[in-house]
């Protein structure tokens, strides 16, 4: 997984488009867009504001791809499923009409799995 394709990957987790992105981590849109395509590479400011607004994410995973810089472990694709194999209940408000769309479940490995509900 390219440095580009774990910026993709954090937006996808985090449900956030380019421009949200962006907003988020405090940086021009552009900035994002063309880092993205391949036009320019990351600065090391762009890394550290990434780092700041996402304190989860690892440095050495998000720079290098790896989840452990001693063992050389690299941070193996989410599994993702399609539909759910079982019913899910979860204790919701009875005056609400919220329905689960997508559950994530995270590993200790830093792998996920998403449970998207059809």
């Amino acid at each position: 997984m390219e440095l580009i394709d774990r910026f993709k990957y954090l937006m996808k987790l985090n449900n956030l488009s380019a421009s949200a992105f962006a907003d988020k981590i405090g940086v021009q849109r552009s900035s994002v867009s063309h880092i993205l395509s391949g036009r320019n590479k990351p600065s090391l400011e762009f890394i550290q504001k990434v780092l700041n607004e996402f304190p989860k994410v690892s440095a050495e995973w998000l720079i290098n791809g790896k989840t452990n810089i001693e063992n050389q472990e690299t941070l193996t694709a989410p599994r993702i499923t399609n539909t759910i194999s079982e019913k899910i209940t979860t204790p919701t408000p009875s005056n609400s009409d919220k329905q689960i769309k997508k559950i994530v479940v995270f590993y200790t490995d830093n792998t996920f799995e998403e449970i998207i509900k059809q």
